[in-house]
Parts: C-alpha cells; structure tokens; sequence
C-alpha cells in the first residue's frame, strides 16, 4: 500500500533527538513515502531539570532553515520536504507563539501540550501523590484554554499524549470518561478549520493505542472533522512512518477516505 505523508518529524535541530535530516530524508525515500515534513520542536520556557537545560528546547530556526531548504533542493527530485514546526503551548507564552508563528513561512504548525501546569508528565516523580484522573482532566481544560489562546496552527498534536507516561495499571484514560471536555476541543478545532495529529508513535514503539486514540479519531470524524495528517513523531531514522499501515487501516475504520498534507498552511486532501 502506498503510505501516508510523514507529518511529524525531528532531527539533530530538536533538543531530545540527535538524527541528522539526511539519514531522516533517505529513511523517508527508502519506505516509500512522496512527501514529508520536518516538524522540530520550538518549545519557549521549558521547565529546567537535571536532563533539560535552560533553554534546551529552543529551536534555532535560521540554522534550521537553512539546513532543510538545501536538502529540499537537492532531493527535490526524489521527495518533497516541506517545513514544519513543533510549538509547545502554555498559557503565558501564548502571545510569543503568536509571534514566532507568524514571523516565518511554515508549511505547516502543529500546537501541542508537553506540560501541566509547567511540569512535564514524561517523569515519574510528576505523578507521585496525585490523583491521575484528576491530571487527565486539568489536562484536557489546558489544552483546550491554550488552544483558544493560540490559533496560528495547523493541527493539534498528540492530543491525549498524557496516555504516554500516565502510570502503567493506574490509566483510567479513555474517550467516554473525558467526552464532555474531548468533544469541546474536538468542537473548537472543527469550528476555526483545525486538524488532528495522528500520532503513531505509541503504536509503533509498543503497540499501545495511537494519541488520539481511534475513539477519539472517529468522535472528530462524527462531529464533522475533516483534517487529519498522519505524524510518527519520529526522532530517529528507523521511526519514520513507523506503523503507517495499521494507522492507515485504523483511520479508515474510524471514517476517513482522506489525509492531508499541507503547503502554505493550507490543506491538500490526498486519497488514503
């Protein structure tokens, strides 16, 4: 089968991947995928750790730039590259993403929640003490209250992500029990021409339901949703379209005949 467009994807220019564009490009050509879009991370005020240093997540765009419209022109015949970018909401910086969304010419600008309450979910000692439905919940009101903060985007990233890292046999997560909040962002994305993310890479690493989850997928479907692009979020050349197939057979099921892919922020629906 002829795979979906890789829309999510990271290189050396991210701050938690080290995979030079390149052997990104040539693992795209080698699955046999048309067109990709590079996605690198512009997280502004990412919380310090011990592992994440100030500034860490801070995309240097020109260098980025740069880097991707050369290999663009020199593999112009063998894949289109568009440019993308990864921007990380959080309520008090909504105003800069604005800013920064609006000084380049993406293709293509996915908005996505990394953090709760500038805390980040992917460690343990986050979830220490607190009740997990609870977060879930806070998560999705902050997603939705960042989204209508910020509206120069594309897509919406991962949108149960927090599934990711929530506690392994302590995951109340699900569609039914967070469909009131779920809906109203569905409902908001449909309302202002946004699309989904859909994020294979849980799918791809361990099998586990892909963000958002096929009930979501087909909730976004059933209320009128039309833009979705497919995203393995992945940070390493052997990730690249990691489990297109089953999401593409998943998509289907849930209602869709189309994807997207997009240029100039504009949406280009292809046959799935």
């Amino acid at each position: 089968m002829t795979l979906p467009s890789d829309y999510h994807l990271h290189t050396h220019n991210s701050g938690d991947s080290d995979a030079p564009m390149e052997a990104m490009i040539e693992s795209a050509i080698n699955r046999g995928l048309s067109e990709i879009c590079f996605t690198d991370h512009m997280d502004m005020d990412y919380p310090i750790t011990e592992d994440i240093p100030k500034d860490y997540f801070l995309l240097d765009t020109p260098s980025y730039k740069k880097e991707l419209y050369k290999f663009k022109e020199i593999y112009k015949d063998k894949i289109t590259i568009k440019f993308g970018v990864e921007i990380g909401m959080q309520e008090h910086i909504a105003s800069q993403n604005t800013g920064y969304a609006h000084s380049e010419s993406f293709d293509f600008v996915i908005a996505s929640m990394h953090l709760v309450d500038g805390q980040d979910p992917y460690y343990p000692e986050f979830w220490e003490g607190r009740d997990v439905k609870e977060v879930f919940r806070h998560y999705f009101e902050l997603t939705l209250e960042n989204l209508r903060l910020f509206d120069n985007y594309c897509v919406l990233g991962h949108l149960d992500y927090l599934a990711r890292y929530a506690p392994k046999g302590n995951n109340p997560y699900s569609y039914s029990a967070y469909s009131d909040i779920i809906d109203a962002i569905l409902i908001h994305l449909i309302n202002n021409d946004k699309g989904l993310d859909f994020n294979t890479s849980r799918l791809f690493r361990s099998g586990d339901p892909t963000n958002p989850s096929p009930d979501v997928l087909k909730r976004y479907k059933e209320l009128g949703g039309r833009i979705i692009t497919f995203g393995s979020d992945a940070h390493s050349p052997e990730g690249i379209a990691g489990a297109f197939e089953k999401a593409s057979i998943i998509a289907k099921k849930c209602g869709f005949d189309e994807y997207c892919t997009f240029e100039n922020r504009e949406p280009i629906f292809h046959k799935l």
